[in-house]
């Protein structure tokens, strides 16, 4: 058995033994920075979460060194997406290597992006993945058009609210933050009009939101639905 159907193929039971061990092991790790959140952990319970990461990081450097090795265009590979998300998981642990892991916060979000190491391994995120794909110019001119509407939205209420509430809408950057809850339909209700002409506008941007909110999803839903009837 070759190396390299053992780390690129599912089709052997080797390669599917392989796929497995990995995603459990991404999954257990996961687990394990999230108890290390916990308040008031034991010595005892440090010391083993820290030899489990310390294992986890051997294991998940040597499966990213024998996928480089197997790899016919390697520089393609360590710069591909996979390449990028496996450097990633480990590399902090080898940079920051000798300092009080835990206390180092930039690292320890570094590690949540193991969870993007699942990609590789999940055929419905794959599947989602090539939605994104063929909707990608779709969401491109979406998002182009929703940062003029929140833009317009910041305007808009900053004009009609700035002489009644000068301490929450003092300038169209501190109004961008009502606009995106707003437009989102979250409404927080930390910052709201209380003038007639805001309330209007306020309940237009609202209903303009839902349809922010509806239109990526039905384009989304559009391309799901595509992709499985090609499948099937």
């Amino acid at each position: 058995m070759k190396l390299k159907d053992i780390i690129e193929s599912q089709d052997t039971k080797s390669g599917l033994l392989f796929d497995v061990f990995i995603q459990t092991l991404i999954i257990l790790s996961l687990i394990s920075f999230s108890i290390e959140t916990l308040p008031n952990l034991s010595q005892n319970t440090i010391s083993i979460l820290n030899v489990f990461e310390t294992i986890s990081i051997a294991i998940f450097t040597i499966e990213y060194l024998a996928r480089l090795y197997v790899s016919d265009r390697k520089l393609a590979y360590i710069i591909s997406f996979y390449g990028l998300v496996d450097i990633i998981a480990i590399l902090p642990y080898f940079i920051l290597s000798g300092i009080d892991l835990r206390s180092i916060r930039i690292f320890r979000l570094l590690r949540v992006f193991r969870i993007l190491k699942l990609f590789r391994f999940n055929d419905s995120i794959i599947t989602m993945k090539k939605a994104f794909a063929n909707i990608k110019n779709e969401l491109l001119l979406f998002t182009f058009l929703t940062m003029i509407v929140l833009y317009v939205a910041s305007v808009g209420i900053y004009f009609f609210e700035k002489d009644a509430q000068p301490e929450q809408f003092k300038s169209i950057f501190h109004c961008m933050w009502w606009a995106i809850a707003t437009l989102t339909t979250v409404g927080y209700g930390d910052i709201y009009p209380i003038t007639t002409g805001g309330k209007i506008f306020t309940s237009i941007i609202t209903l303009i939101g839902i349809g922010i909110v509806a239109i990526p999803t039905g384009l989304l839903a559009s391309s799901l639905t595509s992709i499985s009837k090609k499948d099937n």
